[in-house]
């Protein structure tokens, strides 16, 4: 990551402490991934024609010659590993807008991700993601229910809510397909990282069959996990 242009649309009545404290939050986030915002733009919009704040963010990296994150290049006996644990953010937003109040710490898991196939299991969640990378790259992916890390505070409202935390979005998580040899060291670097701690090893790359996620439940039966199909909560980005 280099570069970061931010626009802003504002409603009026926005308090400025909210956006200062917007602002703040931003410029420390871009500074821990080594990115500059470089350009910006506010505009101002009558009360009631927005939700208080929307920010249209734009970024700009490089990616070193002879490097590739392509979800096409998981390979058959590739460990799936996620960084951490999944649900935080989808929930921590769908809480706040909703206004619910849960007794368990939700908050948003955003994280500058700088890595290597990687993906970032948002928008349909983990289970979305992993079918994504077995479409693109013409393989089967198993994953062991227990290895995933759920928090019990997602685990719970999810239950409450009768939603799946497979499928909610994790912005500041990410998935990688590495070579079984490359696990441990791959495992130590990122757990060396504060965003890191919590990262798991899921399950493994096969070459039976492919395009298709198979999820090994905790009750030892297996259920195949689709791409998400329609909303499952409400719309982040």
């Amino acid at each position: 990551p280099l570069y970061l242009s931010a626009s802003f649309i504002l409603e009026e009545g926005l308090p400025l402490a909210d956006l200062e404290r917007i602002v703040a939050s931003m410029a420390q986030t871009a500074k821990e991934a080594g990115a500059e915002i470089i350009a910006g733009d506010t505009k101002v919009v009558d009360r009631g024609s927005a939700d208080m704040v929307f920010i249209n963010a734009t970024g700009v990296g490089v990616v070193p010659r002879g490097v590739s994150i392509s979800g096409a290049n998981a390979q058959p006996g590739d460990v799936v590993i996620v960084s951490g644990p999944i649900g935080v953010h989808g929930l921590a937003i769908m809480s706040h807008r909703e206004g619910l109040r849960f007794s368990f710490p939700l908050r948003s898991d955003c994280a500058p991700l700088n890595g290597h196939c990687l993906r970032d299991p948002t928008r349909g969640g983990l289970a979305t993601t992993l079918n994504e990378i077995a479409a693109q790259s013409h393989v089967g992916i198993e994953i062991e229910e227990a290895s995933v890390p759920v928090p019990e505070s997602v685990e719970a409202a999810c239950e409450l809510l009768g939603l799946d935390p497979l499928y909610a979005a994790n912005e500041g998580k990410l998935v990688a397909a590495v070579p079984p040899e490359a696990q441990t060291p791959v495992l130590e670097a990122m757990r060396g990282h504060p965003y890191g701690q919590d990262v798991a090893v899921i399950g493994r790359i096969t070459s039976a069959h492919p395009g298709r996620v198979v999820l090994h439940t905790m009750l030892g039966a297996k259920r195949i996990l689709d791409m998400l199909t329609g909303a499952q909560l409400p719309r982040i980005c």
